[in-house]
Protein backbone atom coordinates (compact mmCIF):
# COMPACT_ATOMS: atom_id res chain seq x y z
CA UNK A 1 0.00 0.00 0.00
CA UNK A 2 1.16 3.34 -0.95
CA UNK A 3 0.81 6.71 0.84
CA UNK A 4 1.01 9.90 -1.25
CA UNK A 5 1.48 13.39 0.30
CA UNK A 6 -0.26 15.61 -1.99
CA UNK A 7 -0.11 19.56 -2.47
CA UNK A 8 -2.31 21.85 -4.80
CA UNK A 9 -2.28 25.80 -5.65
CA UNK A 10 -3.56 25.79 -8.96
CA UNK A 11 -5.57 28.55 -8.08
CA UNK A 12 -7.08 30.54 -4.90
CA UNK A 13 -6.99 27.10 -2.82
CA UNK A 14 -3.92 26.19 -1.06
CA UNK A 15 -3.98 22.38 0.16
CA UNK A 16 -2.23 19.37 1.31
CA UNK A 17 -2.98 16.01 2.09
CA UNK A 18 -1.88 12.17 2.80
CA UNK A 19 -4.09 9.60 0.99
CA UNK A 20 -2.96 6.28 0.71
CA UNK A 21 -3.68 3.25 -2.22
CA UNK A 22 -6.79 1.54 -0.09
CA UNK A 23 -8.37 5.05 -0.34
CA UNK A 24 -7.74 6.36 3.50
CA UNK A 25 -7.85 10.15 3.25
CA UNK A 26 -5.84 10.18 6.54
CA UNK A 27 -5.72 14.12 6.66
CA UNK A 28 -6.76 16.69 4.33
CA UNK A 29 -5.91 21.02 4.94
CA UNK A 30 -7.12 23.36 2.98
CA UNK A 31 -7.12 27.15 3.49
CA UNK A 32 -9.12 29.33 1.13
CA UNK A 33 -8.50 33.14 0.14
CA UNK A 34 -12.52 34.73 -0.24
CA UNK A 35 -12.08 37.20 1.87
CA UNK A 36 -8.14 38.37 0.03
CA UNK A 37 -10.05 38.42 -3.45
CA UNK A 38 -13.69 39.45 -2.00
CA UNK A 39 -13.52 42.78 -2.95
CA UNK A 40 -11.86 42.72 -6.67
CA UNK A 41 -14.79 40.21 -7.18
CA UNK A 42 -12.49 37.70 -8.90
CA UNK A 43 -9.28 35.86 -8.00
CA UNK A 44 -6.32 38.08 -8.49
CA UNK A 45 -3.40 35.92 -9.70
CA UNK A 46 -0.40 38.20 -7.32
CA UNK A 47 -2.46 37.67 -4.33
CA UNK A 48 -3.06 34.42 -4.93
CA UNK A 49 0.24 33.36 -5.63
CA UNK A 50 1.37 35.03 -2.20
CA UNK A 51 -1.14 33.70 0.11
CA UNK A 52 -0.09 30.03 -1.20
CA UNK A 53 3.72 31.30 -0.32
CA UNK A 54 2.22 32.21 2.99
CA UNK A 55 -0.29 29.26 4.11
CA UNK A 56 1.73 26.31 2.72
CA UNK A 57 4.43 25.20 4.64
CA UNK A 58 1.96 25.56 8.01
CA UNK A 59 -0.88 23.23 5.78
CA UNK A 60 2.08 20.75 4.71
CA UNK A 61 2.90 20.35 9.01
CA UNK A 62 -0.47 20.12 9.91
CA UNK A 63 -1.44 17.22 7.43
CA UNK A 64 1.86 15.10 8.39
CA UNK A 65 0.45 16.35 12.05
CA UNK A 66 -3.10 14.90 11.82
CA UNK A 67 -1.88 11.75 10.18
CA UNK A 68 0.61 11.46 12.94
CA UNK A 69 3.54 10.83 10.19
CA UNK A 70 6.74 12.26 8.96
CA UNK A 71 7.91 12.69 5.34
CA UNK A 72 9.73 9.48 6.09
CA UNK A 73 6.61 7.41 5.97
CA UNK A 74 5.15 8.63 2.91
CA UNK A 75 6.49 6.88 -0.47
CA UNK A 76 6.02 9.89 -3.00
CA UNK A 77 5.24 13.97 -2.54
CA UNK A 78 2.85 14.55 -5.73
CA UNK A 79 2.07 17.91 -6.77
CA UNK A 80 -0.36 19.75 -9.30
CA UNK A 81 2.39 21.23 -12.00
CA UNK A 82 -0.70 22.82 -14.30
CA UNK A 83 -3.05 23.70 -15.77
CA UNK A 84 -3.54 26.68 -13.55
CA UNK A 85 -2.18 29.90 -12.52
CA UNK A 86 1.37 29.96 -13.03
CA UNK A 87 2.56 31.62 -9.91
CA UNK A 88 0.12 29.75 -7.83
CA UNK A 89 1.62 26.56 -9.62
CA UNK A 90 5.01 27.12 -9.11
CA UNK A 91 4.57 27.84 -5.42
CA UNK A 92 3.51 23.99 -4.74
CA UNK A 93 5.67 22.41 -7.15
CA UNK A 94 8.76 23.96 -6.01
CA UNK A 95 7.32 23.18 -2.59
CA UNK A 96 7.20 19.37 -3.62
CA UNK A 97 10.40 19.19 -5.08
CA UNK A 98 12.14 20.96 -2.39
CA UNK A 99 10.80 17.87 0.38
CA UNK A 100 10.77 15.36 -2.05
CA UNK A 101 14.97 16.37 -2.88
CA UNK A 102 15.10 16.52 1.18
CA UNK A 103 13.25 13.44 2.07
CA UNK A 104 14.89 11.40 -0.68
CA UNK A 105 11.35 10.62 -2.21
CA UNK A 106 9.95 10.67 -5.34
CA UNK A 107 8.18 13.69 -6.96
CA UNK A 108 4.89 13.15 -9.13
CA UNK A 109 3.58 16.06 -11.24
CA UNK A 110 0.29 16.15 -11.45
CA UNK A 111 -2.26 17.23 -14.03
CA UNK A 112 -4.83 18.93 -12.09
CA UNK A 113 -7.44 18.13 -14.62
CA UNK A 114 -6.06 14.57 -14.15
CA UNK A 115 -6.70 15.12 -10.71
CA UNK A 116 -10.66 16.07 -11.17
CA UNK A 117 -11.36 13.16 -13.94
CA UNK A 118 -9.83 10.69 -11.12
CA UNK A 119 -11.36 12.08 -8.15
CA UNK A 120 -14.81 9.89 -8.51
CA UNK A 121 -12.63 6.95 -8.63
CA UNK A 122 -11.55 7.84 -4.71
CA UNK A 123 -15.27 7.87 -3.32
CA UNK A 124 -16.41 5.62 -5.78
CA UNK A 125 -14.21 2.12 -5.65
CA UNK A 126 -17.29 0.41 -7.81
CA UNK A 127 -16.10 3.01 -10.91
CA UNK A 128 -14.58 1.83 -14.15
CA UNK A 129 -13.41 2.70 -16.88
CA UNK A 130 -14.12 3.75 -19.73
CA UNK A 131 -16.55 6.53 -18.10
CA UNK A 132 -17.99 10.19 -19.94
CA UNK A 133 -16.68 12.78 -17.78
CA UNK A 134 -18.16 16.27 -17.28
CA UNK A 135 -15.54 17.97 -16.21
CA UNK A 136 -16.99 21.72 -15.70
CA UNK A 137 -15.26 24.22 -13.35
CA UNK A 138 -13.98 27.98 -13.51
CA UNK A 139 -11.03 27.36 -15.47
CA UNK A 140 -12.61 24.48 -17.97
CA UNK A 141 -15.77 23.08 -19.50
CA UNK A 142 -14.89 19.36 -21.47
CA UNK A 143 -16.41 16.01 -22.49
CA UNK A 144 -14.23 13.12 -21.80
CA UNK A 145 -14.24 9.65 -22.23
CA UNK A 146 -11.51 8.25 -19.33
CA UNK A 147 -10.49 5.06 -20.83
CA UNK A 148 -7.56 4.75 -17.96
CA UNK A 149 -4.80 6.48 -16.36
CA UNK A 150 -3.32 8.32 -18.80
CA UNK A 151 -5.97 7.92 -21.39
CA UNK A 152 -8.07 10.57 -22.30
CA UNK A 153 -10.23 11.45 -25.09
CA UNK A 154 -11.82 14.67 -25.76
CA UNK A 155 -15.16 14.73 -26.66
CA UNK A 156 -15.59 18.72 -26.83
CA UNK A 157 -14.64 21.48 -25.00
CA UNK A 158 -15.84 25.16 -24.77
CA UNK A 159 -15.23 27.46 -27.81
CA UNK A 160 -15.22 30.67 -25.07
CA UNK A 161 -16.08 30.97 -21.75
CA UNK A 162 -16.55 27.75 -19.25
CA UNK A 163 -19.03 27.39 -16.90
CA UNK A 164 -17.93 28.33 -13.26
CA UNK A 165 -16.28 31.53 -15.05
CA UNK A 166 -19.72 32.66 -16.53
CA UNK A 167 -21.07 31.74 -12.76
CA UNK A 168 -18.48 34.17 -11.63
CA UNK A 169 -19.08 36.63 -13.84
CA UNK A 170 -22.67 36.43 -13.18
CA UNK A 171 -22.35 36.68 -9.75
CA UNK A 172 -20.04 40.03 -10.24
CA UNK A 173 -22.54 41.27 -12.46
CA UNK A 174 -25.38 41.16 -10.23
CA UNK A 175 -23.36 42.31 -6.65
CA UNK A 176 -23.90 38.87 -5.35
CA UNK A 177 -20.27 38.43 -3.96
CA UNK A 178 -17.14 35.85 -4.17
CA UNK A 179 -16.95 32.85 -5.20
CA UNK A 180 -19.67 33.76 -7.63
CA UNK A 181 -21.21 30.05 -8.16
CA UNK A 182 -22.24 29.62 -4.54
CA UNK A 183 -23.58 33.04 -4.70
CA UNK A 184 -25.46 32.59 -7.75
CA UNK A 185 -27.15 29.53 -6.74
CA UNK A 186 -27.91 31.16 -3.13
CA UNK A 187 -29.84 33.95 -4.62
CA UNK A 188 -31.73 31.77 -7.25
CA UNK A 189 -33.10 29.44 -4.97
CA UNK A 190 -35.42 32.49 -4.37
CA UNK A 191 -36.20 33.50 -8.05
CA UNK A 192 -38.30 32.38 -10.83
CA UNK A 193 -35.88 30.59 -13.66
CA UNK A 194 -38.34 30.88 -16.43
CA UNK A 195 -39.01 35.06 -15.70
CA UNK A 196 -36.04 36.23 -17.67
CA UNK A 197 -35.51 35.03 -21.74
CA UNK A 198 -31.73 34.21 -21.71
CA UNK A 199 -30.16 32.16 -24.53
CA UNK A 200 -28.80 28.74 -24.34
CA UNK A 201 -25.80 28.85 -26.80
CA UNK A 202 -25.51 25.81 -28.85
CA UNK A 203 -28.02 23.90 -27.85
CA UNK A 204 -29.41 21.44 -30.67
CA UNK A 205 -26.42 21.55 -32.52
CA UNK A 206 -24.41 17.97 -33.59
CA UNK A 207 -21.06 18.48 -32.41
CA UNK A 208 -21.20 18.42 -28.25
CA UNK A 209 -18.76 21.80 -27.70
CA UNK A 210 -19.74 24.55 -24.99
CA UNK A 211 -20.28 28.52 -25.09
CA UNK A 212 -21.04 30.60 -22.54
CA UNK A 213 -19.76 33.95 -23.52
CA UNK A 214 -22.97 34.76 -25.13
CA UNK A 215 -25.12 33.94 -22.18
CA UNK A 216 -23.50 36.44 -19.84
CA UNK A 217 -23.68 39.36 -22.07
CA UNK A 218 -27.92 38.42 -21.93
CA UNK A 219 -27.67 38.38 -18.15
CA UNK A 220 -25.71 41.90 -18.10
CA UNK A 221 -28.72 43.23 -20.54
CA UNK A 222 -31.00 41.69 -18.09
CA UNK A 223 -29.31 43.25 -15.94
CA UNK A 224 -29.20 47.00 -17.63
CA UNK A 225 -33.02 46.56 -18.46
CA UNK A 226 -34.20 47.73 -15.17
CA UNK A 227 -36.87 44.86 -15.42
CA UNK A 228 -35.94 41.80 -13.57
CA UNK A 229 -35.42 41.18 -10.27
CA UNK A 230 -31.77 39.96 -9.27
CA UNK A 231 -32.96 36.62 -8.42
CA UNK A 232 -34.96 36.23 -11.38
CA UNK A 233 -31.75 36.47 -13.36
CA UNK A 234 -29.87 34.22 -11.10
CA UNK A 235 -32.47 31.56 -11.32
CA UNK A 236 -32.60 32.04 -15.37
CA UNK A 237 -29.24 31.98 -15.68
CA UNK A 238 -28.48 28.94 -13.44
CA UNK A 239 -31.09 27.22 -15.43
CA UNK A 240 -30.10 27.82 -18.60
CA UNK A 241 -26.83 26.73 -17.91
CA UNK A 242 -28.08 23.44 -16.75
CA UNK A 243 -30.09 23.22 -20.19
CA UNK A 244 -27.02 23.88 -21.90
CA UNK A 245 -24.62 21.28 -19.72
CA UNK A 246 -27.70 18.68 -20.08
CA UNK A 247 -27.99 18.36 -23.46
CA UNK A 248 -24.39 18.96 -24.61
CA UNK A 249 -23.56 15.99 -22.28
CA UNK A 250 -26.52 14.13 -24.22
CA UNK A 251 -25.04 14.38 -27.36
CA UNK A 252 -21.55 13.52 -25.81
CA UNK A 253 -23.15 9.99 -25.04
CA UNK A 254 -24.97 9.40 -28.20
CA UNK A 255 -21.04 9.27 -29.56
CA UNK A 256 -19.64 7.04 -26.69
CA UNK A 257 -22.14 3.81 -26.33
CA UNK A 258 -19.09 2.04 -24.34
CA UNK A 259 -19.63 4.47 -21.43
CA UNK A 260 -20.09 2.89 -18.03
CA UNK A 261 -21.66 5.81 -16.00
CA UNK A 262 -21.59 9.65 -16.55
CA UNK A 263 -19.29 10.64 -14.00
CA UNK A 264 -18.73 14.84 -13.35
CA UNK A 265 -16.23 16.75 -11.49
CA UNK A 266 -14.98 20.51 -10.85
CA UNK A 267 -16.58 23.00 -9.14
CA UNK A 268 -19.47 23.60 -10.83
CA UNK A 269 -20.21 19.83 -10.00
CA UNK A 270 -20.79 21.06 -6.35
CA UNK A 271 -23.95 22.87 -7.94
CA UNK A 272 -27.27 20.96 -6.61
CA UNK A 273 -29.30 21.95 -9.71
CA UNK A 274 -26.35 20.56 -11.94
CA UNK A 275 -25.98 17.58 -9.95
CA UNK A 276 -29.54 16.62 -10.30
CA UNK A 277 -30.33 17.11 -13.81
CA UNK A 278 -27.43 15.05 -14.87
CA UNK A 279 -28.84 12.77 -12.49
CA UNK A 280 -32.34 12.54 -14.60
CA UNK A 281 -30.08 12.73 -17.61
CA UNK A 282 -28.10 9.47 -16.62
CA UNK A 283 -31.21 7.81 -15.71
CA UNK A 284 -32.90 7.96 -18.81
CA UNK A 285 -29.63 6.30 -20.39
CA UNK A 286 -29.93 3.69 -18.11
CA UNK A 287 -26.37 5.07 -16.61
CA UNK A 288 -25.48 4.76 -13.69
CA UNK A 289 -24.43 8.92 -12.12
CA UNK A 290 -21.16 9.52 -10.28
CA UNK A 291 -20.26 12.66 -8.44
CA UNK A 292 -17.80 13.25 -5.81
CA UNK A 293 -18.85 14.12 -2.45
CA UNK A 294 -18.88 18.12 -2.41
CA UNK A 295 -15.91 18.74 -0.78
CA UNK A 296 -13.80 16.45 -3.62
CA UNK A 297 -15.73 18.82 -6.69
CA UNK A 298 -13.53 22.02 -5.55
CA UNK A 299 -10.10 21.86 -5.71
CA UNK A 300 -8.30 20.00 -3.17
CA UNK A 301 -5.27 18.35 -2.27
CA UNK A 302 -6.79 14.42 -1.60
CA UNK A 303 -7.76 14.39 -5.26
CA UNK A 304 -3.62 15.33 -6.01
CA UNK A 305 -2.90 12.44 -3.70
CA UNK A 306 -4.75 9.73 -5.18
CA UNK A 307 -3.84 10.73 -8.75
CA UNK A 308 -0.31 10.72 -7.96
CA UNK A 309 -0.94 7.68 -6.02
CA UNK A 310 -2.20 5.81 -9.11
CA UNK A 311 0.69 7.26 -10.94
CA UNK A 312 3.06 5.97 -8.15
CA UNK A 313 1.80 2.47 -8.69
CA UNK A 314 1.98 2.94 -12.39
CA UNK A 315 5.85 3.33 -12.20
CA UNK A 316 5.06 6.85 -13.24
CA UNK A 317 7.59 9.37 -11.16
CA UNK A 318 9.31 13.11 -12.56
CA UNK A 319 12.66 14.55 -12.63
CA UNK A 320 12.98 17.56 -10.60
CA UNK A 321 13.53 19.95 -13.59
CA UNK A 322 9.66 19.05 -14.15
CA UNK A 323 8.49 22.64 -15.27
CA UNK A 324 4.84 24.65 -13.93
CA UNK A 325 2.93 24.67 -16.97
CA UNK A 326 -0.18 27.48 -17.22
CA UNK A 327 -1.74 24.97 -19.94
CA UNK A 328 -1.71 21.29 -19.95
CA UNK A 329 -4.30 19.46 -22.37
CA UNK A 330 -5.28 16.22 -20.83
CA UNK A 331 -6.02 14.70 -24.81
CA UNK A 332 -3.27 16.82 -26.42
CA UNK A 333 -4.16 15.33 -29.70
CA UNK A 334 -7.63 16.59 -29.96
CA UNK A 335 -8.03 19.19 -32.74
CA UNK A 336 -8.62 22.38 -32.23
CA UNK A 337 -12.15 23.44 -32.30
CA UNK A 338 -13.79 26.32 -34.47
CA UNK A 339 -13.08 29.55 -32.32
CA UNK A 340 -11.75 28.25 -29.13
CA UNK A 341 -8.91 29.90 -27.40
CA UNK A 342 -5.81 28.66 -25.26
CA UNK A 343 -8.03 26.93 -23.05
CA UNK A 344 -9.67 24.36 -25.15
Amino acid sequence: MSLILGIESSCDETAAALVASDRQILAHCLAGQESAHGPYGGVVPEIAARAHVEILPALIEQALAEAGLGLRDVDAIAATAGPGLVGGVMVGLVAAKGLALAAGKPLVAVNHLEGHALSPMLSDPGLAFPYLLLLVSGGHCQLLLVEGLGRYRRLATTIDDAAGEAFDKTAKLLGLGFPGGPAVERSAQGGDAAAVPLPRPLLGSPEPHFSFAGLKSAVLRARESGRYATQDIAASFQQAVVDSLVDRTRRALERVPEATALVVAGGVAANSSVRSALTALASARGLPFIAPPLWLCTDNAAMIAWAGGLRFDAGLTDPLDTPARARWPLDPEAEKVRGAGVKA
